[in-house]
Order: structure tokens, then sequence, then C-alpha cells
């Protein structure tokens, strides 16, 4: 089943779905580079592909809004009761997974240093651009904690409607 149904989700949304969780952990791993300035085994062999990444889930992202929109009518029916927190938390999380590489990018080519994940160069190494380095620079960490915050959230009610509340879901998405 590829589409989404009022039973579960299809086939692409949880390609989508559990595709980007695994990417946004990978990227999660990023608060680890903190430590020791990077110098152990995760700062030193995966948080170089941080860019790279990034600029993965910003395509995978434009491409699941997209997805989510022609599916509207085809989602899980919620409870009326919690439908429109259900849609916010939704929206705050998506919100979340744009800003969140925007912003990197704008602080990358504020900079001066251009875009250029996987080594192909997207936008050229150019003059800094104070602003965007600041504005970029600025939102990129808080939304990233606010990120991570959202997605415990999310996983917490997750678990919570299927241990709990036993209404199945997650199944949905399963």
């Amino acid at each position: 089943m590829t589409n989404d149904s009022a039973q579960r989700y299809g086939s692409i949304s949880r390609i989508f779905h559990w595709g980007m969780a695994v990417l946004l952990v990978w990227q999660g791993l990023k608060f680890f580079d903190r430590i020791n300035d990077g110098e152990h085994w995760v700062g030193q062999t995966l948080v170089p592909w941080h860019v790279g990444i990034g600029s993965v889930l910003l395509l995978l992202v434009a491409l699941r809004i997209i997805w989510a929109v022609s599916q509207k009518n085809n989602r899980p029916v919620q409870n009326p009761a919690t439908a429109a927190l259900v849609k916010i938390g939704h929206f705050l999380l998506y919100a979340g997974m744009v800003i969140l590489p925007v912003s990197g990018v704008m602080y990358l080519v504020g900079k001066g240093y251009g875009w250029s994940p996987f080594g192909v160069q997207l936008i050229a190494k150019g003059p800094e651009i104070e602003w965007m380095a600041n504005l970029g620079g600025t939102l990129h960490s808080p939304v990233a904690w606010l990120l991570l915050i959202m997605v415990i959230g999310h996983i917490g009610i997750a678990l919570i409607h299927q241990f709990v509340k036993k209404d199945g879901t997650l199944d949905r998405m399963l």
C-alpha cells in the first residue's frame, strides 16, 4: 500500500518518517561534537557528514511536505478532541525540520564558505554577508535544541498512545 489510508500510513509516508528519523538521529550526533572539541570517534567519523546529511534532510522534508499535502484526505482519522494539538505539534516539527537546515545554509553562505554538500558546490564561496551569518548562527543551535525536545515529546506521546492508551497509534506508522 503506497498511499495513506484511514487505517494506517502508506509505505511512502513510513519511508519518509523512519528514514528521516534515522538521519535526524545522525544529525543529533553533532551534539557530541561539543564534547572534547569533537576529538572522539563520533566527532571524527560521523559529524563531518553534518552539512551533507542536513542538505539531504532539507530535500526530504520538502518532498515529505508535498507528499503529506497530496495525502491529506487519506490520512488516518484523528481523535476530534486532540486533532488541533496533533496538527500544531506536527506543524512545529516540520517547521523545525525546515528552519534548521535553512539556518545552517544561511550561516555557511553568510560566513563566505559557500554550500557544498558531499562535495557538490551548490553555492560558491563568496564574500561574507553579515546579516545572513548572524541570523543563521543565531537560529541554528537553539532550533536544534527545540527540535530535539519536540522529537523526544513526539516519541513520548507515541509511546503513551501505544502502551498506556493502547489505541494503536504507533501501529499506523510501523
